[in-house]
């Protein structure tokens, strides 16, 4: 069993800043990705970001320059960085563990409103 316990999503307004968090913990073995992931209303759920094997990481186009990922392999847990938000970043934020199996967090909401 896998149990996650994400933080950090809210209110905030255009050009704000928000840190998302994601501890993950349990069954999870040779975790090598973990990532970000978003889905806002009527859309598909899309990648934001992702860091692979703590080396390389991969930014969605639109976020490049704005977001930061990073991640703490002793505690399981990834973080996004999210500045100059604008109110297109608005949608529900879904970590990603992938190690043995693909894990989804819960998902937390980000909202970008003046």
């Amino acid at each position: 069993q896998v149990q996650f316990v994400e933080s950090g999503g809210g209110l905030v307004q255009p050009g704000g800043s928000l840190g998302l968090s994601c501890a993950a913990s349990g069954s999870i073995f040779n975790i090598y990705a973990m990532g970000w992931y978003r889905q806002a209303p009527g859309k598909q759920r899309e990648l934001v970001a992702v860091d692979i094997n703590g080396g390389s990481t991969n930014y969605a186009d639109s976020v490049k320059g704005r977001f930061t990922i990073s991640r703490d392999n002793a505690k399981n847990t990834v973080y996004l960085q999210m500045n100059s938000l604008k109110p297109e970043d608005t949608a529900v934020y879904y970590c990603n563990v992938v190690g043995n199996l693909s894990y989804w967090g819960q998902g937390t909401q980000v909202t970008v409103s003046s």
